[in-house]
């Protein structure tokens, strides 16, 4: 694998502007192979501004020692959408679509820290809708891992494949007791996006999201993983978080989050299933 080190993060909006020309010129093949690049951003830095809207976007606390536990999501975001929007990814990067993430957070960071980010992609693997890559992002202070994470993006394409889909270890399905309902305003992708950084069109308006198959905006699912972690205290604490995106969430819309124990779930109108959870 070869290691690209960076002097700085990745500015998001070229990259998005790249990733989209490239992707009509895509053609995703069964048994495509992973990148072989691993980015290392040696010291990443965080942006109170951006932080503070983060944490009011997400419902997290609007000061507090430790950052959010999906922060460091946010942090490698650039590098994850440089390796995602280069011409070796085989993937179209317009209409890739989230599915899940498994986070390792060994110790909280605080928004001092200033830690060595490596991401890349682990693999690409076959999923009964299409392909999905697997990205890692891992987070170190003075050489110690203390956080990572593990993302699967789905590309979806006609496919022979026929197992079950990836699912993160420790997510359930099953009844849990309702504790919160949101309403969702329709441009919650948009603020949300200010603040991330991810601004794909399938999350800032009906019209760009109607170009890959949705009636309307759909909210981010880091979004909805993070307005669930802010509302069950998931934050300042050695931690292993699992969700599976089940399906989007129509903005605006209306969601019920419900929990129990370690488990956590977001489900829509009619019982729909957005998210499924844990926390432990």
């Amino acid at each position: 694998m070869t290691v690209v080190r960076l002097t700085a993060a990745p500015r998001l909006t070229p990259l998005l502007a790249r990733g989209a020309l490239l992707s009509p010129l895509k053609r995703v093949r069964e048994g495509a192979a992973a990148p072989a690049a691993r980015l290392v951003l040696p010291q990443a830095r965080v942006d109170e501004g951006r932080l503070a809207a983060y944490r009011e976007v997400c419902g997290f606390p609007a000061s507090g020692a430790a950052l959010p536990v999906t922060y460091p999501h946010i942090l490698g975001f650039p590098l994850a959408m440089r390796l995602m929007a280069a011409r070796d990814f085989p993937l179209p990067l317009l209409g890739l679509v989230h599915t899940s993430i498994a986070i390792e957070q060994h110790r909280p960071l605080s928004a001092a820290d200033r830690p060595e980010l490596t991401v890349y992609v682990e693999e690409l693997s076959p999923h009964r809708r299409g392909t999905e890559a697997v990205v890692v992002t891992e987070a170190r202070l003075g050489g110690e891992l203390v956080w990572e994470s593990r993302s699967t993006y789905l590309a979806r394409h006609a496919t022979s494949y026929e197992g079950p889909p990836r699912r993160p270890e420790g997510v359930d399905d099953g009844p849990l007791p309702m504790c919160a309902e949101w309403a969702l305003p329709g441009d919650l992708g948009r603020r949300y996006g200010a603040a991330s950084g991810d601004r794909n069109p399938i999350h800032l308006h009906p019209l760009t999201a109607r170009l890959f198959g949705f009636p309307r905006a759909i909210a981010h699912g880091m979004w909805t993983l993070a307005r669930c972690l802010a509302e069950y205290g998931a934050e300042g604490a050695a931690v292993r978080v699992r969700a599976e995106f089940r399906a989007p969430v129509l903005l605006p819309g209306a969601v019920s989050y419900r929990a129990a124990g370690e488990r956590f779930e977001l489900l829509g109108v009619g019982g729909r299933v957005h998210v499924l959870g844990s926390v432990r």
